[in-house]
């Protein structure tokens, strides 16, 4: 696709209310790709107006739930039509390995929004429940309205996917927020919205800075915030938003353990580490960056780990040898390698990697895949989110340990337990404190589980019933019973009452 010039605003491409542009910059060429209209807050006043009265006068929200099904199927095979293209823009646009960009970036949200359409399909929108005080209580699932979502670069379309599609499922109108990094993926999504027949105003899609970002969580119009990223950044939208008594959900950072136990084989954890260590070049908030062993085999797992790691194919992220791409910035590179200069001078020990560009790579945002040992969980290597390809291992000296050096963080977004015994495995996963965990795998990213973090990590959860949920108000009407009347499906009242059928927005 060429980039567009225009905003998508309202369902509409508009011109912006001013001519600063986004320069999308590729990490691997360290070049200028793409320049994209820059949105202002008079932008975000006109997506949010359009988003209004989409919501409070407009069909979306009144349309029988199988109705908005139908256009999310069709949706979802406009987007597998284009899945390739999409693939290509990702790696392009944020370094991504193009092997990663094909089963992740791209293909998962296909599914997704697919999956989502079949959690909706059989929802179970309305039920009537008899009362105890002479009535029935009808209890009615319905939209909480305009959505602002803000959405990060790490993996930009499998988290628009996350938001966007259970909100409009919902009944809900949405302002999308998602980063500049990543603004050429998120004008592929408003191409595929406008294929699709969406109402006017249901969908506004603004890539952008901080700013406006911050502009968007305040704005008067907005009845829900979903954000996805830093924690650092998601305390200051929970204070706004608790400022206003808005609903908020939060997918913040994380600091995730793998628990190794003294059964597992080196050869199966260091390989299934590549994934849930460093998958997508070890920008993920679901990492697990904290290995966990058992201190009498510690050898054993580091000699594995420092094996593969010290053979991965780091460089041009379109080579389908490669496994580590560059990270998405300068910036991001920068903090990286001073991570990893800190866990050097912190004491652990450096095995494999560092601070020198890869072996054959000139140009581009680059980090060599890093092993540290010896870390004590105290260090802030092994507290702090460095977002990169860094793992550091941390010795234990029973199961009891292993706990408590896996609770022993501000986070708890994901976690795993490595073993040959499931029933052993799952016990201690149990007792993790995160919000989604794996026995013998990563965290894994299928549509029906749940998932979220606890502590610092976030609010709320994405994905499965619970993810459309949380797009959804729960309402009752209570109704005396009486020998002619029967109980109204509140579907009937939507054409012509407010979204709720009950109350007004």
């Amino acid at each position: 696709m060429s980039p567009r010039h225009q905003l998508y605003i309202g369902g509409q491409w508009v011109d912006p209310a001013a001519g600063e542009s986004i320069e999308v910059i590729s990490p691997h060429t360290e070049q200028v790709i793409a320049r994209v209209p820059d949105p202002t807050t008079a932008d975000v006043d006109r997506a949010v107006a359009s988003a209004r009265e989409a919501f409070d006068t407009g069909p979306w929200p009144r349309m029988d739930p199988q109705a908005r099904v139908a256009i999310v199927r069709e949706l979802a095979r406009c987007y597998r039509a284009r899945e390739d293209e999409l693939a290509h823009l990702i790696t392009t646009e944020m370094g991504a390995p193009i092997t990663f960009s094909r089963s992740a970036h791209a293909k998962l949200p296909g599914i997704m929004i697919s999956a989502f359409a079949d959690i909706a399909a059989g929802y179970r929108w309305q039920e009537t429940r008899a009362g105890f005080l002479g009535r029935d209580v009808v209890v009615g699932r319905e939209p909480v309205g305009v959505v602002a979502a803000i959405i990060p670069w790490n993996m930009p379309m499998f988290l628009l996917v996350g938001k966007l599609i259970p909100a409009l499922l919902a009944g809900c109108t949405v302002v999308l927020k998602p980063s500049p990094e990543t603004a050429l993926d998120a004008q592929h999504m408003a191409e595929l919205l406008d294929q699709v027949g969406l109402p006017p105003g249901v969908v506004s899609i603004l890539p952008a800075g901080r700013e406006v970002g911050r502009y968007l969580v305040s704005h008067p119009g907005v009845d829900k915030v979903s954000f996805t990223g830093s924690t650092e950044a998601g305390r200051q939208v929970a204070e706004v938003c608790g400022a206003a008594l808005r609903r908020v959900s939060l997918e913040l950072g994380g600091k995730s353990a793998a628990v190794v136990l003294d059964d597992a084989d080196p050869d199966a954890v260091a390989t299934g580490m590549m994934v849930a260590g460093l998958m997508n070049s070890g920008q993920a908030c679901v990492a697990q960056t904290r290995v966990l062993v058992p201190q009498h085999r510690r050898d054993e797992f580091v000699d594995a780990l420092a094996s593969v790691i010290e053979n991965l194919t780091v460089g041009d992220p379109f080579d389908p040898a490669t496994r580590i791409g560059p990270m998405v910035s300068r910036r991001q590179q920068q903090r990286v390698l001073e991570y990893i200069d800190l866990g050097q001078r912190e004491g652990a020990r450096l095995l494999v990697g560092g601070t020198d560009l890869p072996e054959s790579v000139e140009h581009g945002w680059y980090v060599r895949p890093t092993l540290f040992a010896d870390v004590d969980n105290s260090m802030r290597i092994a507290q702090e989110e460095i977002f990169g390809p860094v793992l550091s291992v941390i010795a234990y000296t029973d199961d009891e340990h292993a706990l408590h050096l896996a609770n022993d963080s501000e986070y708890g977004l994901s976690g795993s337990v490595w073993s040959s015994d499931i029933e052993r495995a799952t016990a201690i996963a149990r007792r993790v404190r995160a919000g989604t965990l794996g026995i013998n795998e990563p965290y894994s990213m299928d549509p029906v589980a749940p998932f979220g973090g606890v502590k610092n990590s976030g609010i709320g959860r994405e994905f499965g019933t619970e993810g459309l949920e949380g797009y959804l108000d729960t309402v009752s009407l209570s109704i005396r019973s009486s020998t002619n009347a029967t109980v109204p499906h509140l579907d009937s009242a939507r054409a012509a009452a407010p979204p709720s059928g009950i109350r007004s927005s």
